[in-house]
């Protein structure tokens, strides 16, 4: 089902939480004192965001109790709030190219490196789930891996730039959308052969949407991402970087579609599978890691 074009979509409207200088601070003491000192102070941020996060607060709660089926504790509540301090926090270490500090496993690799090896550009998709740095890790061993981001680039500028000051020499390969030439420069990007990140459970602006079920109610998810995959006929992967506490992280990866052989007159039926498809694997993971939503608003109710 189609609903109408959103002009702007709920998710920029909510300003960002936050000041610069504290962000640079922490990074500063993040630096100084370690990852495991520095985390003493997330506990604190954890609880003040708890008590005074107002929507974003709102959104949790109600995000975990259709995702539990019953009201959250709030022992549940402070680490959901948690778990997203601590995947911000841990960038400052992902950028700094520290993943030895990391416990992190691979889970469905081989498949996306055979692809790869072909020469064959491929398309990430991912959601406001878990930890998108941690992704990194997979280059390791592979130092000759492309990988871009299709993002929109205001999103929590604040964070942004504080986090770019840590290392200077991390080149991050954005692709801006909403802009004209954003779509050339995706197919540019995976006729090289390069993997193509894409959060495609928010929209950057205008968007047709698409309602689909999503833990037990319906929500809108943007058609973008998914018409394009379907134009430029590359293999769509889903992917999730989830945060398992501590230091531990799973990076997942799954074939959703492989779209090299859709004909033009199959691509609108091909384009609502994927989205099935996508939609499925978002919510096996939201009740496998419940604590890795971190979309801090009402995601039900874009109206």
């Amino acid at each position: 089902m189609r609903e109408p074009v959103a002009e702007i979509p709920v998710w920029m409207q909510q300003k960002e939480r936050g000041n610069r200088f504290w962000l640079r601070i922490m990074t500063t003491l993040s630096c100084l004192l370690g990852r495991r000192c520095a985390r003493l102070v997330l506990y604190g941020i954890a609880v003040y965001f708890l008590l005074f996060g107002g929507r974003a607060r709102t959104a949790s709660r109600d995000y975990l109790a259709r995702c539990l089926g019953r009201p959250p504790r709030w022992r549940e509540r402070y680490r959901h709030v948690l778990s997203f301090a601590s995947t911000i926090h841990d960038r400052v270490y992902l950028l700094r190219d520290r993943f030895d500090d990391f416990r992190i496993d691979l889970s469905g690799a081989e498949a996306l490196h055979l692809h790869y090896d072909s020469g064959q550009g491929l398309l990430l998709f991912g959601a406001h789930l878990g930890s998108f740095e941690v992704l990194r890790a997979m280059a390791r061993n592979r130092p000759g891996l492309q990988m871009s981001m299709a993002m929109y680039p205001e999103n929590a500028r604040q964070i942004n730039e504080a986090l770019q000051a840590i290392n200077p020499q991390v080149r991050q390969d954005i692709i801006a959308l909403g802009t004209m030439d954003a779509m050339l420069t995706v197919h540019r990007r995976l006729e090289e052969g390069a993997l193509v990140g894409v959060l495609a459970d928010r929209a950057s602006g205008p968007d047709q949407y698409l309602s689909r079920p999503l833990l037990g109610a319906p929500a809108r998810f943007p058609s973008g991402p998914f018409r394009m995959a379907a134009m430029l006929k590359h293999p769509v992967y889903f992917m999730a970087g989830i945060y398992l506490g501590g230091n531990r992280y799973r990076v997942h990866f799954e074939l959703l579609e492989d779209f090299s052989a859709t004909s033009r007159q199959g691509r609108e039926q091909a384009m609502a599978a994927l989205l099935d498809k996508y939609v499925v694997a978002l919510e096996r993971h939201c009740r496998a890691h419940p604590f890795n939503w971190f979309n801090f608003y009402d995601f039900w109710d874009e109206s």
